[in-house]
């Protein structure tokens, strides 16, 4: 026989789950076949009273609308943000293929020689780029040159000690005496330093008759319109025996849409900035006449750490390894 609705109630009543928590249904006039059991609590005054709640499946929720409308203006605004730009980047893009800039750009920076530092300060920081410089520069020893000096944005990394002489260059007058000044500011004691203001394409006097310990450069083939001839000169005044040339610069990179992106407005940056950031760092050392001894990328490949040496004849470079190695 059927059991009577009390009956059923009772059998309700007495069922109890897992311990200490009391899971019981109690409804009014009628049984709710789909509720959801949620756990009972006992009144303090009446430790042997539960306190039933029931939570029938068809309860609605309340619909928030907050959310919603916070999600939808997020991404309509990055939608009219995004469109924006790309609007900005092409009419930039067209702009760009329709002037007219030489290849040597490398006069802007006596303009903006000033503001520069404060210009690329936030941009390096974000980039990591004071870590890249300070290991370019902190492997400068004995006889060094440094190129494209700049307002001399590596000299704080250099180790003084190491280098028994240093000679600093720049095609920029207006930087070459910021960073003169920035050297006595930072070194006031140190004296053995020469600054000129010339291009490394030319001849540059080194104190020593077997040339240049070490060579480097951070960011200045972008603003040489002919910088493989400037790197087979400095292959001549670097030490033919044991001297480096590292570099630090940006360029191409690995992908094709970003090479896209640099090709189209180089024109606008190269006569704001003086650099043509779309140049193939790896063809220029490749046609150097330089030995690559290291190439590593960083950036979606777009800055380049460049080390090159001279190439030796075979049995001279051999006879000078086994020397190294005792």
């Amino acid at each position: 026989m059927p059991q009577s609705k009390s009956a059923q109630q009772q059998s309700l009543h007495a069922r109890q789950f897992t311990k200490p928590l009391e899971y019981k249904l109690v409804a009014t006039g009628k049984i709710i076949a789909d509720a959801v059991f949620r756990p009972t609590t006992r009144r303090k005054n009446s430790p042997n009273l539960l306190i039933q709640q029931t939570y029938p499946h068809s309860a609605k929720k309340a619909f928030r609308r907050g959310p919603w409308i916070i999600g939808g203006l997020a991404i309509y605004s990055f939608t009219a943000y995004g469109f924006y730009l790309y609007c900005g980047y092409n009419r930039a893009a067209e702009a760009a293929q329709e002037s007219n800039v030489p290849l040597d750009v490398s006069d802007r920076y006596n303009k903006t020689a000033k503001g520069f530092d404060n210009e690329v300060d936030f941009t390096e920081k974000l980039m990591g780029l004071g870590w890249l410089r300070s290991s370019l520069a902190k492997r400068a020893h004995g006889n060094v040159l440094e190129v494209s000096v700049g307002t001399g944005r590596n000299m704080k990394y250099l180790d003084l000690a190491k280098c028994k002489s240093i000679t600093m260059i720049d095609q920029s007058g207006e930087m070459v005496e910021i960073a003169r000044k920035k050297f006595k500011e930072l070194h006031p004691k140190h004296s053995d330093i020469l600054f000129r203001t010339q291009s490394a394409a030319s001849f540059i006097s080194c104190p020593s008759a077997d040339g240049f310990d070490v060579i480097f450069q951070t960011m200045g083939l972008c603003s040489t319109p002919a910088p493989e001839k400037l790197l087979q000169n400095l292959g001549r005044i670097v030490n033919q025996k044991h001297g480096q040339i590292l570099l630090l610069e940006h360029g191409r990179s690995h992908y094709t849409w970003l090479n896209r992106i640099l090709d189209n407005l180089a024109p606008t940056h190269a006569d704001k900035h003086g650099c043509w950031w779309n140049k193939d760092i790896g063809a220029i050392v490749s046609e150097s006449g330089l030995e690559i001894i290291k190439i590593k990328r960083y950036h979606l490949g777009t800055t380049w750490w460049v080390e090159l040496r001279p190439i030796m004849p075979a049995q001279t470079r051999t006879k000078l390894e086994d020397e190294m190695d005792l």
